[in-house]
């Protein structure tokens, strides 16, 4: 029979921080505002910029709803169906907002290659006022997500979305203030292709590493052959095999591994690991499975079998 040793490091259910709360409440209800104020405007004037970028920002509304709840969904306890508990829903939304940011912006680009050929008149004084509000609400929700950008790929989303509206804002003042002066009033298509195409970059991370965690891939910054490396230099560890990693969540690493440890190994061994994992490799929950150097390798069926 093989022993099983369960190690879990800082294997914690942790409450949404109040300040990152009070970030997504804040962020959604300026939005809301703003993209109110930018749909009225953009019918009254006729701009597909404006149009485009409201619709833009009411996606990130929804973003940031479900960033929200998925945030909190993670911290509830495991049940007899969910043993996991809910914390994978943060990988789903991630994912389900970068694919909801890219149908948005197909159907806006379709629109915008259309009016190429038939521009419309439109105010660009106008749109100036209205995109140089939008740098102030998109620049201001970014900073509120900036202390948490790098400890949860929904936050981090919610920060890539905010900083690069701030930035499609200050490009649509810039075509407001050109078609104002020039009354080219193509450029206010153009404009919108330009806004399709800083989504598309801010948002392909956001995309590809989603799904790779939905699929669970080892999450980047988690190097895996480091870690082989590092538990085969353990005193007493002859091999390592069936090393699996994965997201438990968008905050969260898992870790499994089997172990092939000589008769004389210090008990301490797992606790080393454990800390190992933790404090430099993003580890917080591992499970060891030892296996003494003179029984056979654990095969697929027994591995199955857990």
């Amino acid at each position: 029979m093989h022993s099983h040793d369960h190690s879990h490091g800082a294997h914690h259910h942790h409450e949404v921080p109040t300040n990152l709360t009070r970030a997504f409440v804040i962020g959604i209800a300026l939005n809301v505002v703003f993209v109110m104020l930018e749909a009225v405007t953009g019918f009254w004037l006729h701009s597909l910029a404006l149009l485009t970028d409201a619709g833009h920002n009411l996606s990130d509304v929804a973003s940031l709803v479900l960033a929200l709840l998925a945030t909190r969904l993670a911290t509830k306890k495991a049940t007899d169906d969910y043993t996991y508990g809910f914390k994978k829903s943060t990988t789903l939304v991630s994912l389900f907002n970068a694919v909801l940011l890219l149908v948005a912006v197909g159907a806006i680009g379709w629109e915008a290659f259309q009016r190429l050929g038939q521009p419309q008149e439109v105010g660009g004084q106008y749109i100036a006022y209205v995109s140089g509000i939008g740098i102030l609400v998109n620049a201001g929700t970014a900073l509120l997500f900036l202390r948490d950008k790098d400890k949860d790929l929904n936050v981090k989303g919610a920060y890539l979305h905010m900083a690069a509206d701030a930035l499609v804002s200050l490009g649509v003042v810039i075509a407001g203030i050109a078609i104002y002066f020039t009354n080219w009033f193509w450029i206010d298509s153009v404009i919108s292709l330009v806004i399709i195409a800083v989504i598309l970059w801010s948002t392909w991370s956001l995309l590809t590493e989603s799904l790779k965690l939905s699929l669970d891939g080892v999450p980047s910054g988690v190097n895996l052959p480091a870690i082989r490396q590092l538990l085969i230099n353990f005193p007493g560890v002859k091999n390592v095999h069936d090393l699996h990693i994965w997201a438990m969540s968008t905050t969260e690493n898992a870790l499994t591994a089997h172990l092939v440890v000589q008769e004389n190994t210090s008990d301490t061994l797992l606790a080393h690991i454990r800390e190992e994992l933790a404090h430099h490799h993003q580890i917080n929950h591992a499970t060891i499975q030892i296996e003494k150097v003179n029984q056979p390798v654990c095969e697929q069926t027994c591995e199955h079998a857990h």
